[in-house]
C-alpha cells in the first residue's frame, strides 16, 4: 500500500517472477519455432513468418488459458497462490505477445499489396454469411483490443478514478476476450489447417479450462454447505483446519446476519495464537482476503496486498478503508462464529487459542 500513486515498481522477488514469465514465453516461441522448421525442411511448405505467426499466437492463447485458470487453481490448492499477487503482470505480457502476433500477420498477409494494410485487413473478407470463410480476422481484432484495454487499466490509477465495480467488470471482460479468440482460432483453423493437431489442443484446453472452473466452483459450493447452523453461533471448522497466519473462509446462511438475504463470505484467521474474523471482501477491488495472509501483524489481500487488522478490520494509518468484523470463539476445539456482522472498522477481542475454551 502507498499514500499516493507512484510509477510501477519491481521489488526483487516482482523482477524473478516477470524474469522467469518472459523468459519462459520467450523460450516456448524459440522451442515452437524450431520444431515447426524442423518439421518443414526445405522446400519448406511453411515461411519463417508464418511460422513465428503461429508460435506468436500459441504463445498467447496457451498465456491466457494459464491466466484464467489460476483463480481456480488457487482455489483448490493454497500453494499456488502466489501465482495470484502477479497475475496482471502476466495480463500486461500477454497483450504485448498477441499484439505482436497480429502486427507480424498484417505486415506478412497485408502489407505488400497496393492497398493500405489496415483497409486490406478490413475489406479482403466479407464472407459473414459463411462459416467456413468467416473473417476470423475480425474476432481476432476485437479480443486484442479487449486485452489491450485490460492491460492499459491494470495500474491502480485506474482502478481508483474508474471505481472498484466499473474496473472489475472492465477486468471480467476477459472472458468475453477469450471467447472471442477462441473463435477467431477456430474459424481460422477451418479455414487454413489440414493437420487435427491444433484443434485437439484447442478443444482440449478450453473444455480443461471449463472442467477446472466448475470443479472448483461446485468444491467451494459444497463447503459453504457444510457449514453448520447452531442457534446463533455457527460451527464454521475445527481450530486445527486453519493454517498459521492463514484463514478459512466459509459461507454464512442466508438469511439472519447476511445482508438482503444473501449469503456473505467471512474469513477466520489464526495469528499469534489467536483467532479473528472478518468480511471476506477488499475494499480496494473486492478480492478474497480469505486467499490472503497475515504478514507483520496484518491481513493482506493477496490481489494487490492492502492490509488491514485483524481485531478490527481497519487498515493502518494512514489509510481509513475498513471491513465488517465477526465475534469468534472455540468450542472444545471447533471454531463457532457469530454471524451477525458488525460495522466495518469495529473492535472484537480476538478467541485465544491456548486459553479455557467454551464448554
Amino acid at each position: 500500500m502507498s499514500v499516493a500513486y507512484t510509477a510501477i515498481g519491481w521489488n526483487r522477488n516482482k523482477r524473478r517472477y516477470d524474469a522467469t514469465a518472459a523468459a519462459g514465453a520467450a523460450l516456448f516461441i524459440a522451442t515452437f519455432l524450431a520444431v515447426q522448421i524442423a518439421a518443414n525442411p526445405a522446400p519448406r511448405d511453411i515461411s519463417i513468418a508464418t511460422a513465428l505467426i503461429r508460435a506468436t499466437g500459441v504463445c498467447a492463447i496457451l498465456l491466457l488459458h494459464i491466466i484464467l485458470a489460476i483463480g481456480p487453481a488457487c482455489r483448490l490448492d493454497r500453494r499456488l497462490l502466489p501465482l495470484l499477487y502477479n497475475r496482471r503482470h502476466l495480463g500486461v505480457m500477454l497483450f504485448f505477445i498477441a499484439l505482436a502476433h497480429g502486427l507480424l500477420s498484417i505486415v506478412w498477409y497485408h502489407a505488400f499489396g497496393n492497398i493500405n494494410p489496415a483497409l486490406s485487413l478490413l475489406s479482403a473478407n466479407t464472407r459473414f454469411d459463411s462459416l467456413r470463410e468467416f473473417p476470423f480476422e475480425l474476432l481476432g481484432i476485437a479480443g486484442l483490443l479487449w486485452l489491450f484495454l485490460m492491460a492499459a487499466t491494470s495500474h491502480d490509477f485506474w482502478l481508483k478514478n474508474l471505481t472498484p465495480r466499473i474496473w472489475k467488470t472492465l477486468h471480467m471482460g476477459v472472458y468475453v476476450a477469450y471467447a472471442l479468440l477462441i473463435m477467431h482460432i477456430a474459424l481460422g483453423l477451418l479455414q487454413g489447417e489440414h493437420s487435427p493437431v491444433f484443434t485437439i489442443l484447442l478443444v482440449a484446453g478450453t473444455f480443461s479450462l471449463a472442467a477446472l472452473h466448475l470443479y472448483a466452483g461446485l468444491r467451494e459450493q459444497s463447503r459453504d454447505a457444510a457449514v453448520a447452523d447452531t442457534s446463533d453461533w455457527i460451527d464454521a471448522c475445527a481450530v486445527a483446519d486453519i493454517p498459521d497466519n492463514r484463514a478459512r473462509t466459509i459461507c454464512l446462511p442466508r438469511g439472519e446476519g447476511a445482508p438482503h438475504g444473501k449469503p456473505e463470505r467471512v474469513a477466520i484467521f489464526k495469528y499469534a495464537g489467536k483467532l479473528s474474523a472478518v468480511g471476506n471482501v477488499c475494499r480496494h477491488q473486492g478480492g478474497p482476503l480469505g486467499e490472503g495472509k497475515v504478514i507483520d501483524g496484518c491481513i493482506t489481500c493477496p490481489w494487490h496486498g492492502y492490509q488491514y487488522r485483524p481485531h478490527d478490520g481497519s487498515a493502518p494509518p494512514p489509510f481509513d478503508d475498513k471491513v465488517p468484523t465477526y465475534r469468534v470463539r472455540i468450542t472444545r476445539g471447533r471454531v463457532e462464529i457469530d454471524p451477525r456482522a458488525l460495522p466495518p472498522g469495529t473492535p472484537v477481542e480476538p478467541a485465544s487459542i491456548n486459553q479455557p475454551q467454551t464448554q
